[in-house]
């Protein structure tokens, strides 16, 4: 499974590659936000990427908006509580942001909304355990990964990067059934934003149907909120039913769709965006 290259650069934290034909500004840092948005671009138009799509605040908001950004999610408070954030996309080839199944995706949404207002979380079914995972987890974590997703935007299926990321700002989270870890999940960690992305989740084909994200999910909420985070929020796959109806029943509010945004299991994939204030 080939993955794009992560460049980390005076606050500042860029993904880019050709799996997900995309520049990805993941992290704004302190310096001038002109001179950032010239680099990504430039970044862009070398390698032929199609998307650029960036994170941002709402004090740069105005500079990506007169570079000809449109925003495609906001999510309120996302920085520390206090200042909202934009996701922002533009798009190099215009096919890119052409939807093909733009009606799933309505369906998916209509209904994860109705199921939020209907339904309560699942409860963790007899036999099951949710513990956070630690280094001696790293290959069966990788394995499972490995497993569920073709392609991936980020090299969850090598065991040196699930302990590499475990020892600094991802905490990573697992269903475990008679010894075996059967479902996972992490938690990625803006400790200075106080925001976190939950994400990773994957079940193994044999325990789907169990209402094992869901319970993740609810471990990780409590976890983060004792670490101080203020927001949650997720990207999630938005032409899947389970984990949009996971995170409405659990919650969380819609921000918006990024479109065509991610390689996973093997196309470029729409994402929902929610979030969810953790108090």
């Amino acid at each position: 499974m080939t993955t794009d290259t992560i460049i980390a650069r005076e606050g500042t934290v860029i993904q880019h590659g050709p799996l997900n034909d995309r520049v990805y500004l993941m992290k704004l840092g302190p310096g001038i936000v002109q001179f950032t948005l010239e680099q990504a671009e430039a970044l862009a138009r070398e390698h032929g990427y199609s998307k650029i799509f960036a994170k941002v605040p709402a004090s740069a908001s105005d500079a990506f908006l007169e570079r000809g950004y449109e925003m495609e999610a906001f999510v309120p408070g996302f920085y520390n509580g206090r200042e909202d954030g934009y996701l922002y996309a533009k798009y190099l080839d215009p096919e890119r942001k052409v939807l093909a199944d733009a009606d799933i995706i309505e369906d998916v949404l209509a209904t994860a909304l109705a199921r939020g207002k209907a339904s309560r979380p699942c409860a963790l079914p007899t036999g099951f355990a949710i513990r956070p995972a630690d280094l001696a987890d790293a290959e069966a974590l990788a394995a499972l990964y490995d497993a569920v997703f073709a392609t991936y935007p980020f090299p969850i299926h090598d065991p040196g990067y699930i302990g590499e990321t475990m020892q600094s700002h991802i905490r990573y989270y697992c269903a475990v059934r008679e010894g075996r870890i059967v479902a996972a999940s992490s938690a990625e960690i803006d400790r200075d934003g106080q925001n976190v992305e939950m994400t990773d989740f994957a079940t193994h084909p044999s325990y789907r149907g169990m209402g094992l994200c869901s319970a993740l999910l609810a471990a990780m909420e409590e976890d983060m909120r004792n670490k101080g985070m203020h927001t949650a929020y997720t990207i999630a796959r938005a032409a899947l039913y389970p984990i949009n109806i996971t995170f409405a029943r659990a919650g969380y509010a819609f921000g918006g769709t990024l479109r065509n945004n991610t390689n996973i299991c093997g196309a470029f994939e729409s994402m929902n965006v929610w979030y969810k204030t953790l108090e």
